[in-house]
């Protein structure tokens, strides 16, 4: 009897992290997925493959059969991306060489029909907001707050764009209300920090679900990747921008994700306690004047701290200092020198990113660990407590707006 390969009937994370894009395994003979480093496919019929690719040039439709070319498509890729669309509860998934490489094929397919116009809520991530401000694709982007979104929109309005939370500063907004504002305009989300184990930006009416794959999705550090999770309408049009433009994900890259979705919910479980834990512990020192965490929980967490955050970052030894974020092990950094650098100065401070925050991944270490690396290098209690009396830390697990 033949091996079913129907896709598995489960709706939980869990679940569908350790089986979607696996389903067909059993038949294969296989239980780890096969890595598929071909460039190319050999092909005796001409004729057929002129008309796949038409079919392709025409709709973007993913070409049925056997791969044609990698820049195309591949089946180890595939893979992952069916795994992410359906942990995203969307139609269709479409990953790139890296997030920024899936933002950029966004807008790009969004510029084709003429919508050059974005409407973008801050904080983002220092180079998403680069990349709308310096119009290095063309695009012309209007700063909003949440509820200033709806008045912003314009007949040319390309899309919506928000991080939530938002990096680096952990600010929420209603994604439900945002995407009502938008109307018919798309809701791009970037849930690069929540991930599909904390909320389904899709549930609340995004359109366009965007993660740097690198971060929490890849795990450990060692891959680079980005993808957008749509409907199949719009991933057609991103497989034409890919194909045309190149920025496709690596096949063992492509392994590597999807590897590190199954052990996606455990790990930001994991991860959330011991960030929870490290949030109460800082708001209650008299070194660190303001504690960030997002209401929907998860690894990351900002503070901000009464020492020198850049003698904080000299110091820890357990915790690594460095960019990115959601690997095994716990990072931190200094956004206002790195991360977001490159946005400009006034408004970095506009949006809540002070030359006082510090941006950390909470890993799987042991807490008790951590707390003693962070302990010893936010220096003596008593000097600062000396150089800033009476002034208390506080928590805020609060809305973008508020």
């Amino acid at each position: 009897m033949d091996a079913d390969t129907t896709p598995v009937d489960a709706t939980t994370v869990d679940t569908l992290a350790v089986h979607a894009g696996r389903e067909d395994l059993a038949a294969l003979g296989l239980h780890a997925p096969p890595i598929d480093l071909s460039t190319t496919y050999p092909s005796y019929d001409s004729r057929a493959e002129a008309a796949r690719i038409d079919a392709f040039a025409a709709t973007g439709e993913a070409p049925e059969g056997p791969p044609v070319y990698g820049r195309l498509g591949n089946p180890t890729v595939a893979r992952f991306e069916t795994a992410l669309a359906r942990l995203e509860d969307t139609e269709a998934a479409v990953a790139f060489a890296s997030g920024m490489a899936a933002l950029s094929a966004v807008l790009l397919a969004q510029h084709a029909t003429g919508l050059r116009h974005v409407v973008a809520v801050r904080p983002l991530y220092g180079c998403s907001d680069h990349l709308l401000t310096a119009g290095l694709l063309g695009s012309e982007v209007t700063w909003a707050d949440p509820e200033g979104v709806a008045a912003a929109i314009r007949p040319d309005t390309a899309l919506v764009m928000v991080e939530s939370p938002a990096n680096p500063t952990l600010a929420e907004v209603d994604l439900k209300a945002l995407a009502e504002a938008c109307g018919t305009v798309p809701l791009l989300v970037d849930n690069t920090f929540a991930t599909p184990v904390l909320q389904r930006p899709a549930h609340s009416g995004a359109r366009l679900v965007l993660h740097s794959a690198t971060k929490y999705l890849g795990g450990h550090g060692d891959v680079l990747g980005g993808v957008v999770a749509c409907d199949e309408a719009f991933a057609r049009r991103l497989r034409q921008i890919r194909f045309a433009t190149g920025g496709v994900l690596h096949p063992l890259a492509g392994y590597l994700l999807l590897r590190g979705l199954a052990t996606l919910p455990v790990r930001v479980r994991a991860a959330s306690a011991t960030a929870a834990e490290l949030v109460a512990r800082l708001a209650a020192d008299p070194r660190v004047l303001r504690v960030h965490y997002p209401k929907v929980g998860g690894a990351m967490v900002a503070f901000e701290t009464l020492t020198d955050p850049h003698d904080v970052i000299a110091r820890v030894r357990l915790i690594t200092p460095a960019v990115s974020l959601g690997s095994v092990d716990s990072l931190i950094q200094h956004p206002a020198s790195i991360s977001h650098r490159i946005v400009p100065e006034d408004d970095r401070a506009s949006s809540g990113v002070s030359d006082r925050l510090l941006r950390m991944s909470v890993g799987l270490e042991d807490a008790e660990d951590l707390w003693r690396d962070l302990d010893q290098a936010l220096g003596d209690p008593l000097s600062t407590r000396a150089r800033h009396k009476g002034v208390h830390a506080t928590v805020e697990p609060q809305l973008a707006d508020a």
